[in-house]
């Protein structure tokens, strides 16, 4: 393709940003404009459920880079001005205030917006944990309430409910699902992870729905379980998942499931593509559709979207990686291991907290975890998870989901 004379970024967090970096860094010399919603500069999320909840970073710590860096990249930054709707054809899109901003290309990097449970709204001391005004928010209750109830066993309620035991809060964890993180490493490395927040005093309630929030006159003041039971809480932290932010998105166009519909160059439509958490791509090496929530993935697919808007035309195929740090334990993901998929301890040993395992699912490996345990989890990742034809490795770069 004919390199575009202007490229429209929508989304200036870590994908958008590193798609920005990537076309200067390729030698693009036209014009770029990213629009946020944001009021913040681009800043990382990973710290946001650790050091920035427990005050171990101050929240400026979390930029992305410092302002000198992003003057450097004569580009035009569109602050605060959420994009609310998009005509794919002309690769234009209408802000919140009106503005239409038009380019020869167009990149979509919107991420993720969190759900909710019914009855949230409207109801203090709840909390999500997606940008930095929820980390603050969050913070403050934290440090003005002891008694906290996460809803959601995944990566971000674990991370959450470490750092608020880190804190001197008082946690309770439930989750619908029967082990913690257990559809991202398994039911039996879930079960170790569980036991060390178990050790370390986090109150797990795992394998029960959770019914409704407890209204003590608009303030949340408990969860009640499927079992009737209602755990006691100042604050309310909801952790269950996220969906793409497409919704802007709708009559564009563009093909919607889950995630912005690419091919296996992340285009979405001539001109168009997308890049990070709201980008559902085919993956040639693994011969199916993927979206991956991470920060690795963002940084990554960055690098190939910009490549290709340059005309390289470059199929995306990395191998995913995810890591987690709770407590003193370094989670480090490499591949897509499944809850059906069976793992075994391939070195190290789980009672010195230091190990690998290797997971296994009809007759092939698909992912390898290392606990405390980065350089041998590497080694076997590319001992038994081979870059797929056309592909690049993925590197190991700072990500959690």
């Amino acid at each position: 393709m004919t390199r575009p004379g202007k490229v429209v970024i929508v989304g200036g967090s870590s994908a958008g940003l590193a798609t920005a970096e990537a076309l200067r860094r390729q030698g693009y010399e036209g014009a770029l404009t990213l629009l946020d919603a944001e009021r913040h500069l681009p800043y990382d999320r990973p710290p946001l459920s650790k050091q920035v909840l427990t005050g171990a970073w101050e929240p400026s710590r979390a930029q992305l880079r410092p302002p000198e860096h992003l003057a450097s990249l004569d580009a035009e930054f569109i602050r605060a001005e959420p994009a609310v709707a998009c005509d794919a054809g002309e690769r234009a899109v209408t802000t919140a205030t009106g503005r239409v901003v038009r380019g020869d290309a167009l990149v979509i990097a919107t991420g993720l917006r969190p759900r909710k449970l019914p009855g949230q709204e409207g109801l203090t001391g709840v909390h999500v944990l997606r940008t930095l005004d929820d980390a603050a928010a969050l913070r403050r209750d934290l440090v003005a309430g002891r008694r906290l109830v996460v809803v959601g066993e995944g990566v971000l309620g674990a991370e959450i409910a470490a750092s608020a035991r880190g804190m001197g809060v008082e946690v309770t964890l439930a989750g619908f699902g029967s082990a913690l993180m257990g559809t991202q490493i398994g039911v039996t490395m879930g079960g170790l992870l569980a036991r060390l927040h178990s050790e370390r005093g986090v109150d797990l309630r795992l394998g029960v729905a959770v019914e409704a929030l407890a209204n003590g006159g608009g303030r949340v003041c408990g969860v009640r379980l499927a079992s009737g039971e209602v755990l006691p809480a100042d604050a309310v932290v909801v952790a269950i998942g996220a969906r793409p932010a497409t919704e802007w998105l709708e009559g564009s166009g563009l093909t919607l499931g889950d995630g912005v519909e690419c091919d296996a160059h992340c285009r979405a439509a001539p001109g168009v593509y997308a890049v990070g958490d709201a980008a559902s791509w085919h993956h040639e090496g693994l011969g199916r559709r993927l979206r991956l929530e991470n920060r690795t993935n963002a940084t990554e697919q960055a690098q190939t979207v910009a490549a290709n808007l340059l005309g390289a035309e470059r199929p995306y195929t990395p191998t995913p990686y995810f890591w987690t740090d709770q407590y003193d334990a370094k989670l480090q993901v490499h591949g897509l291991p499944t809850p059906a998929a069976e793992s075994h301890i391939a070195e190290g040993d789980p009672s010195q907290g230091r190990f690998v395992a290797v997971y296994r699912e009809n007759g092939g490996v698909t992912g390898v975890l290392g606990w405390n345990m980065p350089k041998q989890a590497r080694l076997l990742r590319q001992k038994h998870l081979a870059v797929p034809r056309g592909g690049q490795s993925a590197t190991t770069v700072r990500s959690a989901p």
